[in-house]
């Protein structure tokens, strides 16, 4: 005769079941701006004002613009001898000296010296990088002597105040996601503790290659998350309260095996939510049954079983 299968039994228990859409997000500024440069050139100044408050147009840093005066004084020379050849040209053509060509031509020639200088002395401004507009230097990248590089941000700049987070949701979930929802966070900078968000706003447009729509979730304004930290975000979707909960892996596919003297039987359940607490259960057992946990795969419908514990799910 084969000896019964041991098994660990679990009671139903009461609690609060919540349906959610889970994402992972970022913290940032609801406010804020990179400072990249657009040209690629060595750092020759940058100010020391990380945490700072500066306003708008305010110098952040310099590049090594050497070259570009250089070539700014070249165009002057070259537009100062132009400009006398055609103060030449005009008193020659006033006694009629030079042809009417000669003098367009030169006069030409100012027209697009005066044209590339007032171009170069506007790429000049390029190797200056200044605040987009009020706010606190968030962060400083880059040291003097480092090249800046094209697109890489160099300084961010905004208001460290109000934060919200910044989260990818699948499309599949994005249709029960709604402004004003409650939000749960969990992050690594503070184990064990529940923060609260709420979704400020969702992008109209998705990512069509991730498949996932960017949502906004606010802050309070005593969030202990700072900018730049990960969170796990859960978008509340729905609560039912006081409901009849299982622990998700004694439950498969709608089916759990039951405990009744020393047999064990398979048995299938009205499910509702499966959430993080655990599988609501609408119909199928009571909070009296003893339900094998986790579920047990190998066994057979009838089989007997002897309980090594018992517990509240």
């Amino acid at each position: 005769m084969l000896r019964p299968a041991a098994v660990l039994v679990a009671m139903p228990s009461r609690g609060d079941a919540a349906e959610v859409v889970y994402a992972s997000g970022i913290v940032e500024p609801r406010v804020w701006a990179k400072v990249t440069p657009l040209i690629r050139e060595r750092i020759v100044w940058h100010c020391n004002c990380e945490g700072e408050r500066v306003a708008k147009g305010d110098e952040l840093a310099r590049l090594d613009d050497t070259e570009a005066k250089a070539a700014l004084g070249e165009l002057r020379a070259r537009l100062a001898f132009a400009e006398e050849e055609l103060r030449r040209h005009t008193a020659l053509s006033a006694r009629n000296v030079v042809s009417q060509q000669e003098f367009d031509r030169a006069r030409s020639e100012v027209v697009q010296l005066e044209a590339l200088v007032a171009g170069q002395q506007a790429r000049l401004d390029s190797y200056i990088l200044r605040s987009p507009s009020d706010g606190v230097v968030l962060r400083r990248d880059g040291e003097v002597g480092e090249i800046a590089e094209l697109g890489a941000a160099l300084f961010w700049v905004g208001e460290p105040s109000p934060l919200i987070v910044v989260a990818d949701v699948n499309e599949e979930d994005i249709p029960r996601i709604v402004v004003g929802q409650n939000a749960l966070l969990r992050s690594d900078a503070f184990p064990g503790r529940q923060l609260d968000a709420e979704v400020d706003s969702i992008t109209p447009k998705g990512d069509p290659v991730t498949k996932t729509y960017r949502v906004r979730f606010r802050l309070p304004d005593d969030t202990p998350l700072r900018i730049g930290m990960s969170t796990d975000v859960n978008a509340i979707v729905r609560v039912s309260r006081n409901a009849l909960l299982l622990p998700s892996v004694a439950v498969e596919n709608s089916r759990v095996f039951v405990v009744d003297g020393d047999r064990a039987y398979g048995r299938d359940i009205r499910a509702g939510i499966r959430g993080p607490q655990g599988i609501e259960v609408l119909s199928g057992i009571d909070e009296t049954t003893l339900v094998i946990t986790p579920y047990p795969a190998n066994l057979t419908d009838g089989a007997r079983v002897k309980v090594s514990d018992a517990k509240t799910g």
